[in-house]
C-alpha cells in the first residue's frame, strides 16, 4: 500500500469519529500544504470569452473537472458564490467501474472529479475555471496532486460541447504563453461521456471533517486561498450536497 492512499484511509478512518464541525475561516491560516508544488496565487481571467447558454439552456449550467482528491476540489466550489452544488464523483470511465476502491487501483481510466452546478447569471464559467486555476490544483504536476499518485489524481476538464473544448484549451493556453506557472500545465481537455456521483461518505467530507490531517494539511488551505484572492465569490456557509438531498 502506497503512503498516498494510507493517508487517505487515515483520513476516512479518522473522519469518521469526529462528528460534524462547521468550518472556520480563522482556522485556516497560514496552513501550508506539505507537497504543493505551486503556491495558490490569481491567474489571470480568460481573455477569449467562454461559451455562452444557448436560448434554449436558460437556468442553471454544469461544469466537470478533475483536481486530484475530490475533497479538496469540492471543498473549494462549495465556498463559491453562485454555485448551487458540487458533486464529487467519477469521470472518465465505466459506470461498471465507478466506486471508490475500484478507481483507486489507478487503472479504469475515472479521474476523481467534482460536477459543478452554477448560475451563471451569479458566476461564470470562466471566473469557475479562473478559480479552478488558481486555487484548487497545482495543474502543473501530471497524474499527482498534494500526496497523492495516480491517473485518477490527474488534472482534467471535461467539455460537454466543442465551444466549452475550445475555450477550455484557449484558457490553458493563454496561462502557458503567460508564465503563470513554473512549469507547462499538465491539464486535459477531454469530452464528458458520464459523470458518477461517488459514495454518500465522500460528500461534503471537507465540511464534515475540517480536522481530518488530510484535510488540514492539503485542503483547508485551498479554501483560505479562495477567501483570499476572490472575496467577491467566497461565502462562508457552503453549500452542501448532503443538505441538498435531504
Amino acid at each position: 500500500m502506497t503512503f498516498p492512499k494510507t493517508l487517505r484511509s487515515l483520513a476516512l478512518l479518522a473522519g469518521a469519529t469526529l462528528g460534524v464541525a462547521a468550518l472556520a475561516v480563522p482556522r485556516l491560516a497560514a496552513i501550508p500544504s506539505a507537497f504543493a508544488e505551486e503556491a495558490p496565487h490569481l491567474v489571470p481571467a480568460p481573455e477569449q470569452p467562454m461559451p455562452q447558454p444557448m436560448p434554449q439552456q436558460t437556468g442553471l449550467q454544469q461544469l466537470t473537472v478533475s483536481g486530484g482528491c475530490f475533497w479538496g476540489v469540492q471543498g473549494v466550489f462549495e465556498h463559491v458564490r453562485g454555485v448551487r452544488k458540487a458533486v464529487s464523483g467519477y469521470t472518465g470511465g465505466s459506470a461498471a467501474t465507478a466506486q471508490y476502491e475500484t478507481v483507486s487501483g489507478g487503472d479504469t481510466g475515472h479521474a476523481e472529479s467534482v460536477q459543478i452546478t452554477y448560475d451563471p447569471s451569479v458566476v461564470s464559467e470562466a471566473t469557475l475555471l479562473r478559480i479552478f486555476f488558481s486555487v484548487a490544483l497545482d495543474p502543473t504536476r501530471l497524474n499527482a496532486q498534494g500526496p497523492d499518485t495516480g491517473t485518477q489524481y490527474r488534472s482534467e476538464i471535461w467539455y460537454a460541447s466543442p465551444a466549452q473544448a475550445q475555450a477550455a484549451r484557449a484558457y490553458i493556453a493563454q496561462l502557458d504563453a503567460s508564465h503563470s506557472f513554473g512549469a507547462p500545465i499538465r491539464t486535459r481537455v477531454d469530452p464528458l461521456h458520464g459523470f458518477y456521483p461517488a459514495e454518500r461518505y465522500h460528500q461534503d467530507y471537507l465540511i464534515l471533517h475540517p480536522d481530518a490531517a488530510y484535510i488540514v494539511y492539503n485542503d483547508l488551505p485551498k479554501v483560505e486561498a479562495l477567501r483570499r484572492l476572490f472575496p467577491e465569490y467566497y461565502v462562508s456557509k457552503p453549500v452542501t450536497v448532503l443538505a441538498s438531498a435531504s
